[in-house]
C-alpha cells in the first residue's frame, strides 16, 4: 500500500455545484433529481458539512477535448443540438429520446455536471494531495462511446480515468452499484492499466444483460476486467463474502496508484427496481475496509430509486471517507424534515440483513461459484501462486 501523510489523510473534497431545479427526467421517470438535495441536507442535519480538513468544490466546466476522450464526436453534437432543440426528439441510433434516456432541456449541460465533478475530484486527489473526493452527481457508468444508456449520457467515469492513466496512474475501479458497469469496462476492457472490478444483480435476468465472470478482459487486458454477477435475494452476508474474496484481495494486489469507486445504493433491499438484500450494514462494512487501504480515493454516486437510501448511504460513505463515527439514528432536524414527505425513517444504520433460506441458498451456490472461476482465472494475473493456496 501506498505510504501518505497524516495531513493527506484528513484533506478531504465533497464536489458541489449549481442549482439543479432546472433538470428533470420526467415525473414518471425513477431517476429522481431532488435525492441529491436529500442527501445534502442529511450531510448537513449530520454536520457534516463543516468539518475541519474539507472542503467543498465547485468544478469548472469540462471542455469538448475532454470529453472526446470517451465519446464520438458526432455523438456529443446530437446530444448538444437535442439539448439546445426547443421541440422534443429522439435518435434511437444514439439511445436518445426513449422512455429510458429521455431529452429534456438542457441535458448536454446536465451530463456535463457529472463528468466536470468528477474530473475534478479525480484532479484533487492526483495533484492536491486530497486523501478522498466524492461526486455525488457522478457514476454515469451505463454511457457508451457513442450512445446513451441506462439514464446515463456522458460517461464522467472513463473521462476521468483516462485523465488519471494520462497522467501515469493506475487505477481500480471498484462498481457496487446494482447494475454491471459495462461502459466503465468497455473503456477498458483491453488495458492492463485499470483494473475494473464489478459486484451487481446478475445479467441473466437484469439490465444492461452484461458483467458475466467469464467477461475478463482481452490483449493486454486479459484478467484485468473483473464481475461478479449476484443472483436476486443476495443479502448482507453475501455482498461481504463477494467483497472481502474477491474485490479486497485483487485491490490490495494491483497496489493502484488511485482508488476509483461508484457507489450506487440501488443495491438495498428497498430499492423499487432491483432485487438483492444488501442494507446500510453491508455497504458500511465495505466502505470501512476501502477507508482502511489508504490508498488515494475517488468516490461518485451512481444509482439508487428510493431517495432516503440513497440519502443515507451517500451520508454514511462521506462520514467514512472524513473518518467520523456518526449516530445510528437519523438527527432530529432531519425527521422532522422528512415527515412532510411521507419518510417514516428513523435510522441511519441498519441490522445485518438475512435472505430467506431457500432464496439465500441459491444465492449463496451461485456467488461460491463465481469465486472459484475467479480465483482459478484471475487470481493467478495478480496474485500468482497465492492463489492456489485460497483453493
Amino acid at each position: 500500500m501506498k505510504k501518505v501523510g497524516d495531513l493527506l489523510l484528513t484533506k478531504t473534497a465533497l464536489i458541489t455545484c449549481a442549482d439543479l431545479t432546472g433538470f428533470s427526467y420526467g415525473d414518471h421517470h425513477p431517476f429522481k433529481v431532488q435525492r441529491f438535495r436529500l442527501a445534502r441536507d442529511l450531510m448537513a442535519a449530520y454536520r457534516l458539512l463543516e468539518l475541519p480538513g474539507m472542503e467543498q468544490r465547485v468544478p469548472r466546466k469540462v471542455t469538448r477535448e475532454e470529453l472526446l476522450t470517451a465519446h464520438a464526436p458526432e455523438y456529443l453534437d446530437r446530444l448538444k443540438e437535442f439539448s439546445d432543440a426547443c421541440e422534443s426528439r429522439a435518435d434511437f441510433r444514439y439511445g436518445l429520446g426513449d422512455l429510458e434516456n429521455p431529452i429534456f432541456p438542457g441535458v448536454y449541460d446536465w451530463a456535463c455536471l457529472g463528468v466536470s465533478g468528477t474530473l475534478e475530484a479525480a484532479r484533487l486527489v492526483t495533484e492536491e494531495g486530497f486523501a478522498a473526493a466524492f461526486n455525488p452527481f457522478g457514476g454515469w457508468h451505463h454511457a457508451q462511446h457513442s450512445r446513451a444508456s441506462g439514464f446515463s449520457y456522458l460517461n464522467d467515469a472513463v473521462v476521468a480515468i483516462n485523465h488519471l492513466v494520462g497522467r501515469g496512474k493506475r487505477v481500480v475501479y471498484l462498481d457496487i452499484d446494482a447494475h454491471h458497469g459495462d461502459g466503465v469496462q468497455n473503456a477498458f476492457y483491453q488495458s492492463d492499466r485499470v483494473l475494473t472490478i464489478s459486484l451487481h444483480e446478475s445479467g441473466i435476468y437484469f439490465f444492461p444483460g452484461t458483467g458475466f465472470e467469464r467477461e475478463t478482459g482481452e490483449g493486454m487486458g486479459k484478467g484485468y476486467a473483473v464481475n461478479v454477477p449476484l443472483l436476486a435475494h443476495t443479502d448482507d452476508a453475501l455482498f461481504m463474502k463477494a467483497f472481502d474474496e474477491i474485490a479486497y484481495p485483487l485491490i490490495a494486489a494491483f497496489d493502484p496508484d488511485v482508488l476509483f469507486t461508484q457507489l450506487g445504493a440501488d443495491t438495498f433491499r428497498t430499492d423499487p427496481l432491483t432485487r438483492l438484500e444488501v442494507t446500510t450494514h453491508g455497504y458500511t462494512y465495505l466502505l470501512k475496509k476501502l477507508r482502511a487501504l489508504r490508498i488515494p480515493w475517488v468516490a461518485v454516486g451512481g444509482g439508487g430509486y428510493d431517495m432516503m437510501n440513497v440519502a443515507r448511504a451517500w451520508t454514511i460513505a462521506w462520514a467514512v471517507m472524513n473518518d467520523r463515527e456518526i449516530s445510528p439514528r437519523l438527527p432530529a432536524e432531519f425527521i422532522k424534515l422528512i415527515g412532510p414527505l411521507g419518510y417514516p425513517h428513523r435510522m441511519l444504520l441498519d441490522a445485518m440483513h438475512w435472505a430467506q433460506e431457500d432464496e439465500r441458498n441459491a444465492a449463496l451456490d451461485a456467488v461460491e461459484r463465481v469465486i472459484a472461476y475467479l480465483r482459478a482465472h484471475i487470481f493467478p494475473v495478480h496474485i500468482g501462486g497465492h492463489a492456489k493456496d485460497r483453493g
